[in-house]
């Protein structure tokens, strides 16, 4: 690993104290400006070339002592360094990223007394901007804490923006695209808990007029609230509203300490933002010294079917369980539970006949008679399966079979029962061979009055991620707080959730065509997305409403395993579905799941995107292409596949008769020798997509 590009410090210090002269950092086309406004508070400005990215917007944190950090300041020093390294990731999209940034500190002192220190530290990237508040150890301020934070991003026009409600409690909406001045939540239905008028959240993805695609979020989220921003439609200025514990405090702190970095990712092209290295670069190295035993894998799982309501999730259909004392053996089952031992074998029988090394078995513990909306803290116990799944029998046939059983810990929101529990969950899944958990927080979270993305809950996610670690167990989060990078450092934590995924359509009005075309520059920015892409049938398969449906084509189902990136894939549906379509399947079988390269070949927010990515330790490449509701037609020229080399592509298309509400499963295969040279013409139908495999030919 490359070491400092400049070893040693510029001298700190280097400012005379209460001096107001700006200062500045500049790495490429990105240029900061730090200053004291009139009033003494400060503040920084944003540049990409000769474009301004945000105005002189305001810096503070408010404490509840009164004596927090909005007020007068001084500057009493300065330093900075330059930083140019590569790492190499457990997993990822690339195989070495590089880590280049300039840094600058800036020391302040509050004019008034108590008179204590803050520091505020900028990092500047060629495609971008991180910044965070940080407290050093210091006589006067210990324990502490934040009421607010001030921090603002002041646009300079009234972009198009891409959002969602600042719901402290779920991250599972539709994307709205909007002018700023025209950001207005009220007219949504809340998921849970109501949210402000002009409150949304991040990741926030703009679009100027003149041509610069600007990204607000947040990295390395750890000991404090997620960042939501309030939205001032008249000035198109955006400030920080934190999430609030059931105090109404925002965070409770002990110096010496720092907030996550706030994030601004800006670019004049599309399939830069999606590329940026950013925000994982702004995160913490792995703590895990040894991550052999991580294994980024594809999945099959009894789920789909639970979801479209043909199978359940619980044993019986009593009600009013409690946890202890029940005799689970006596309860009348229901004659439609999913995770029976029969059932669990068909999937592990499907899953060993096409290489796909995983099995997730969601409601085979005890507990889902009485599970979510009561306020019930001792939901389940997590080691304690119901009558008809054998954990013993289901271990020895998985193994035999060559595929690993993926343990699921929905906690129903009581997060206080799960911590309780964790030791001898870990435990009970080290001793029946699985080493990968996918966790769930459905429901309102106890302790009660906390919310999703508060500062308790986020310390939980991370707890999660260092326990699950230590018991060498590779962990997905559901319903958590939307992700900031913490992948890096946690690199056993492959994948979460924290925004509307697939299972939309298999109980609402779904996802709209252009939803997957705004992901990637929305939740993903921030890290892998557990999507559960692949639903090959696309009409008629919810037993309650015949008339529901997916909105893509089997084609785009196939693509979003590019597209969509994640270390860990599920195959969502169900194993008869596939085994209609096994020509299409073979996409799914064949694509890898960790990279060695990844290029954005084309994007648009809302509209399109086109990835080629290549397989981690191959020469094989895959490449997926989306469209939203409009038919397109993609030029895609091969020229990121070795010169000299030959491949054959073979790819898997939308037919020309293709149309997500119409004809969605009209798919084509076709095979075709390509090269470096050659320039691919795809037709996408309306809400449909291509996914090609490219292997060399052997010589």
């Amino acid at each position: 690993m490359k070491q400092l590009l400049v070893a040693a410090l510029l001298l700190a210090s280097l400012q005379a104290v209460g001096q107001r002269a700006p200062l500045t950092a500049q790495l490429d086309q990105v240029g900061l400006t730090f200053a004291l406004n009139p009033d003494g508070q400060p503040t920084y400005t944003l540049r990409y070339g000769s474009k301004v990215v945000v105005k002189p917007s305001r810096l503070g944190v408010a404490l509840a002592d009164g004596q927090g950090f909005e007020g007068q300041m001084e500057v009493v020093g300065s330093e900075t360094k330059d930083v140019d390294e590569t790492w190499q990731p457990v997993w990822g999209e690339v195989k070495t990223i590089r880590n280049h940034y300039r840094q600058l500190t800036v020391h302040l002192r509050q004019l008034a007394a108590p008179r204590r220190l803050l520091d505020v530290v900028f990092r500047v990237f060629a495609d971008g901007l991180g910044f965070r508040y940080a407290w050093p150890r210091q006589a006067n301020l210990q324990y502490f804490t934040v009421t607010a934070e001030h921090t603002e991003f002041n646009l300079p026009a009234n972009h198009k923006a891409f959002w969602i409600p600042g719901d402290y409690d779920s991250n599972e909406y539709t994307y709205t695209t909007s002018r700023l001045s025209k950001i207005n939540t009220t007219p949504i239905e809340v998921i849970q808990l109501k949210a402000a008028p002009y409150r949304v959240q991040t990741p926030l993805m703009l679009k100027s007029d003149d041509g610069l695609y600007v990204n607000i979020h947040e990295a390395a989220l750890v000991n404090y609230p997620a960042m939501m921003l309030t939205v001032d439609p008249k000035t198109f200025g955006l400030t920080s509203d934190l999430v609030p514990a059931v105090t109404g405090a925002m965070a409770y702190l002990q110096a010496p300490e720092h907030t996550p970095w706030r994030t601004i990712v800006v670019s004049d092209k599309a399939p830069e933002v999606l590329a940026s290295k950013l925000i994982l670069n702004l995160n913490e190295p792995s703590q895990i010294q040894d991550p052999s035993w991580i294994k980024p894998q594809k999945f099959v799982g009894v789920w789909w079917e639970m979801q479209v309501g043909r199978a359940s999730w619980n044993y019986s259909d009593s009600s009013n369980i409690k946890l202890a004392g029940t005799d689970w053996s006596r309860l009348k089952p229901n004659g439609h539970h999913g995770a029976t031992t029969a059932n669990v074998k068909r999937y592990i029988d499907f899953a060993a006949q096409h290489h796909i090394p995983g099995v997730l078995v969601e409601g085979w513990n005890v507990g889902w008679e009485d599970w979510v909306g009561n306020w019930k803290e001792e939901v389940f116990d997590f080691v304690t399966p119901y009558p008809d799944f054998n954990v013993d029998e289901l271990q020895h046939y998985a193994a035999s079979k060559g595929v690993k059983i993926i343990m699921h810990h929905e906690t129903s929101g009581s997060a206080t029962n799960y911590e309780r529990r964790q030791d001898a969950a870990y435990r009970f899944m080290n001793e029946h061979g699985y080493d990968a958990v996918k966790t769930g927080y459905v429901g309102r979270i106890i302790p009660r009055g906390e919310h999703h993305d508060g500062q308790w809950m986020v310390n939980h996610y991370v707890h999660t991620a260092q326990k699950t670690a230590a018991s060498h167990i590779m962990v997905d989060m559901h319903e958590p707080v939307r992700s900031t990078g913490l992948h890096r450092t946690y690199p056993n934590w492959l994948a979460s959730e924290a925004a509307r995924g697939n299972e939309f359509n298999a109980f609402s009005d779904g996802n709209a065509p252009e939803h997957e075309t705004i992901l990637p520059f929305t939740r993903l920015m921030g890290g892998p997305m557990d999507y559960t892409p692949g639903i090959f049938k696309l009409q008629g398969y919810a037993a309650s409403a015949p008339k529901r449906q997916v909105h893509t084509t089997l084609a785009k189902q196939l693509a979003l395993y590019v597209t969509m990136y994640s270390p860990l894939q599920m195959a969502a549906d169900l194993p008869e579905n596939y085994n209609q379509h096994l020509d299409a399947f073979q996409f799914i079988e064949d694509v890898a799941v960790d990279w060695d390269d990844t290029r954005i070949l084309a994007a648009e927010p809302g509209d399109f995107i086109v990835t080629a990515r290549k397989a981690k330790g191959k020469e094989d490449w895959y490449l997926g292409a989306i469209t939203d509701e409009q038919a397109r037609q993609q030029t895609v020229k091969l020229n990121f596949l070795t010169p000299g080399t030959k491949y054959v592509a073979t790819i898997y298309a939308d037919a020309k008769d293709a149309d997500w509400q119409k004809n969605p499963a009209a798919y084509q295969v076709r095979q075709q020798s390509v090269n470096s040279r050659t320039a691919l013409k795809l037709q996408l139908a309306p809400g449909g997509g291509a996914a090609i495999s490219f292997k060399p030919v052997a010589k």
